[in-house]
């Protein structure tokens, strides 16, 4: 819900002193517009934003205030509209919850009596399992291995697919990593400090095939010795002095996308993750180390990747014996 017109937007952030029109311009600030700027998780940002705006389309709103007249029969007519369009049950369901969390702080704000998103039904879940998804082990080593020859793209991307792999990181996590973030030691064990959704710091401990080459991306990089500065940057923006910037989570999903199609099996980031957490549980890891790992809020969540009871080799077929 990108409001051109923004007042919160407005403001001069190199003066922290209001001035008198400013202070009006604030105080007038519409709770719509408000909302949405009190989201701070760029990611939560986008995927509002996006289900905010496809409301608007089809109802025909223009303004903020329209929302204050919309009736469940609009979110319901919503919702079968974006049925019809063939999308899935959990993008469904996740442009209802934009929209729900948009009403209950205008509810909050008094602006509106009642939530119209509630007792709106949403699409089940078709199961427990996630869609991502897990590569096996043999294509996991196929990945790693891709990025073939020693130029400092080849040795930063196999860098990344190894951080992504061994780790379980989201994009965005790895894109926030440091110098700093990669020397961290717990107990003599070095580990990365991870910045996670929700402002939240976990500690990861550092897998030594990872560790490895990430040290040989650094030293024909350059830049070690900066350790506030970006860990992965951009090949073509990455210098000596500090100033390389951070690649981008779009620029992350290219490469796993690129080198993945490569290998004949398209995939994006996130399935690096889902590889990961699949396969630490595989090999028995406790589900709540693992939901901590991943930095999970609920564990019902981490249980998405549990596959060990849906194991063909597991099933009673293979049991029975005449």
């Amino acid at each position: 819900m990108k409001d051109t017109q923004n007042p919160v937007q407005t403001i001069p952030t190199q003066n922290r002193l209001l001035t008198a029109e400013d202070f009006l311009r604030l105080s007038d600030v519409p709770p719509e517009v408000e909302w949405f700027a009190n989201i701070t998780n760029r990611c939560t940002r986008r995927t509002y934003e996006n289900a905010i705006k496809d409301f608007m389309r089809f109802t025909g709103i223009k303004k903020a205030d329209e929302f204050r007249i919309v009736t469940r029969a609009h979110v319901i007519a919503w919702r079968d509209d974006l049925i019809n369009r063939d999308r899935s049950g959990s993008t469904i369901r996740h442009r209802l919850a934009a929209l729900a969390s948009l009403f209950d702080y205008l509810c909050e704000k008094n602006a509106v009596t009642h939530n119209p998103v509630k007792g709106v039904k949403r699409p089940k879940n078709d199961s427990n399992e996630g869609r991502t998804p897990a590569l096996g082990d043999h294509q996991a080593r196929k990945l790693l291995d891709a990025p073939d020859g020693s130029t400092l793209r080849t040795k930063r991307d196999r860098a990344i697919l190894a951080t992504l792999l061994y780790h379980a990181l989201r994009r965005e996590e790895v894109c926030k990593l440091t110098i700093k973030d990669f020397k961290h030691e717990r107990r003599g064990v070095p580990h990365l400090k991870v910045s996670g959704k929700g402002g939240k710091t976990r500690y990861v401990p550092l897998h030594p095939a990872a560790s490895r080459l990430v040290y040989e991306y650094i030293e024909i990089a350059g830049h070690g010795t900066d350790e506030t500065g970006a860990l992965f940057r951009s090949v073509s923006n990455n210098t000596k002095n500090g100033l390389g910037k951070a690649i981008t989570a779009d620029g992350i999903y290219k490469i796993v996308r690129a080198y993945s199609t490569e290998l004949g099996f398209t995939i994006g980031a996130h399935a690096l993750r889902a590889t990961a957490a699949t396969n630490a549980l595989d090999h028995q890891a406790d589900i709540a180390k693992v939901q901590e790992w991943l930095g999970h809020a609920n564990i019902s969540t981490t249980r998405i990747y549990d596959h060990r009871k849906t194991r063909p080799e597991d099933s009673p077929t293979f049991k029975v014996n005449y």
